[in-house]
């Protein structure tokens, strides 16, 4: 068994908890907060700590907190030579102190505190400084997930953008839809079966391949019509994004 403590209270961290207890292959031993209620249901067997001095020794410590603070985490950790990940798609292996063995254990996806995921199949993006070290945190990956990939850290900025494009800022393009629709008296809900084979279509083609709509086919009486009706923000987003499209994704 591995033995996993994982070093957090967030939504990765809640995530992660469930995913390791299901898992007959991980031993999660223990949960670090430093908040007193961590917000995470944890199993009977897990213990909740909030001292660094109590953590046991692990085979990993995950370290799932914001970006801004990995450093200082694991400054603060006891002990050395044991092997550390953290779980940032932007932050490099170094961001981890010299005193232990440095890793990335990075699944790529979008959580949210009250909704599920299938970790099963979620990416995880690996990286480790020794070998052996990158064989557990494939063993460890593999224990939850049958996607595994070998990332090195700026591969990981790099899919880090992309996934801000392909997920942060659809989901804010959603949100002007709905704006839009409750502007003019019309439920969200309507554009939703549209959203869902918008998704399901790159399954089996490419985005080029995809796309559709006035700028693709260079529309140029729909695309007036629709700046003229848009304001603000809204029209600028939508004059950007009309650009790219045309120009295929090419510099502006």
């Amino acid at each position: 068994m591995i033995k996993v403590s994982i070093i957090g209270s967030g939504n990765v961290a809640g995530h992660l908890v469930q995913a390791f207890a299901k898992s007959d292959s991980v031993e999660l031993i223990q949960l670090f907060s430093r908040k007193k209620d961590a917000g995470i249901t944890l199993p009977e067997n897990i213990s909740l700590v909030h001292d660094f001095a109590a953590l046991e020794e692990a085979d990993l410590y995950i370290i799932a907190v914001t970006d801004g603070v990995i450093a200082e985490i694991s400054g603060e950790l006891p002990f050395k030579n044991r092997l550390i990940a953290h779980t940032s798609g932007t932050m490099p292996l170094e961001t981890i102190g010299d005193d232990n063995r440095k890793a990335v254990f990075y699944p790529l996806q979008t959580f949210s505190k009250n909704k599920a995921v299938d970790f099963r199949e979620i990416p995880i993006c690996i990286e480790a400084q020794f070998a052996a070290d990158f064989q557990l945190l494939e063993r460890t990956a593999r224990a939850i997930s049958d996607k595994t990939y070998a990332i090195n850290s700026d591969q990981r900025k790099a899919l880090h953008v992309a996934a801000v494009f392909a997920n942060n800022f659809t989901n804010h393009l959603y949100q002007i839809a709905d704006e839009i629709c409750r502007e003019n008296q019309m439920p969200f809900d309507i554009l939703k079966p549209l959203i869902v084979e918008t998704a399901s279509k790159i399954l089996q083609l490419s985005p080029s391949e995809a796309q559709t709509g006035p700028a693709k086919r260079n529309d140029s009486k729909t695309i007036a019509a629709h700046e003229a009706f848009l304001s603000d923000y809204k029209k600028d987003i939508y004059h950007i994004l009309t650009e790219s499209i045309q120009q295929h994704g090419k510099k502006l």
